[in-house]
């Protein structure tokens, strides 16, 4: 969906959560020349979300995609322990906090405090309702989904959740700074799940459950889907990938929002209880250690 035939970068950004998916942001936006402020809990999680950003950025330059150093491009990226920190002329804020919708609406509430009338906010839920957390926002005509996939910087894809109150004219700034980051997005109404997540835990799931009933083991469910249906990486590696306990909590979510086929499986809730998480804790349905 082409909004303008000339791209406006986003001068000031804020970003809410400096975890894998939050320094990812911070770091696809420092890359365009934007000033970016990452807030976190505490001083120690601040630095650590700093240095994911910088070790993010080195990375992108091994492969030849950064314009400048990584040590040029960290210099626009701070970070601070308190929302009011945030940069009051800042154009856009994302809030990538875990998916538990308290948390969410209270980060989301002081960020409306801090911020001035024209900053669009922005939610990272990959499943939480936009209408509801909207809800709790004195200008829900602001507010959208900017879901983007992990890795950040690799990722092509940003899904844009549109709520039943957001303007046009943000929606119309929110595609212009996905295609100043060298993104597409696909545009969606708000819905559980809205489409990428609704679909790729429904698929996920049945691969747990085929692993679950020895149908196949996980390495030959995941090439089936890659080879036979060109998936990038299948089904049960994605999972790994994304978190089995974040899985876990969207699946259980989708269930209670749209059914029983969203029920996790047994296996699914078994790991979780063993700590077995996927790639950040070494072991999920592979081996990542």
């Amino acid at each position: 969906m082409a909004v303008s035939s000339v791209e406006v970068r986003v001068e000031a950004i804020g970003v809410i959560g400096g975890g894998r998916m939050g320094a990812g942001i911070a770091q696809v936006f420092a890359a365009t020349g934007a000033r970016v402020v990452v807030v976190e809990g505490d001083a120690s999680a601040a630095d650590a979300a700093r240095e994911r950003v910088l070790t993010g950025l080195r990375r992108a330059a091994e492969r030849g995609k950064l314009d400048g150093t990584p040590e040029e491009v960290i210099e626009r990226v701070s970070v601070c322990t308190a929302i009011d920190q945030l940069p009051s002329d800042a154009a856009l804020v994302v809030e990538a906090v875990p998916e538990v919708a308290k948390l969410k609406v209270d980060v989301l509430t002081a960020a409306e405090r801090a911020v001035g009338e024209g900053t669009v906010l922005a939610t990272n839920t990959s499943s939480l309702s936009i209408t509801e957390l909207a809800a709790a926002l004195a200008k829900p005509d602001r507010f959208l989904g900017m879901h983007f996939f992990n890795p950040v910087p690799a990722s092509k894809l940003v899904e844009v959740v549109l709520g039943p109150e957001t303007a046009a004219s943000v929606r119309d700034q929110v595609l212009n700074w996905v295609g100043v980051l060298g993104k597409s997005e696909v545009v969606v109404r708000d819905s559980p799940g809205f489409a990428t997540s609704r679909l790729g835990v429904m698929l996920g799931l049945e691969a747990i459950r085929m692993l679950e009933e020895g149908v196949a083991d996980a390495e030959s469910i995941d090439r089936a889907m890659e080879l036979g249906y060109r998936h990038p990486m299948g089904p049960l590696r994605s999972t790994d990938l994304v978190g089995l306990d974040v899985r876990l909590a969207i699946a259980e979510y989708l269930a209670s929002t749209l059914g029983d086929r969203f029920e996790p499986p047994r296996l699914l809730r078994e790991k979780v209880e063993k700590g077995e998480l996927g790639r950040k804790t070494g072991k999920g349905f592979h081996d990542w250690s």
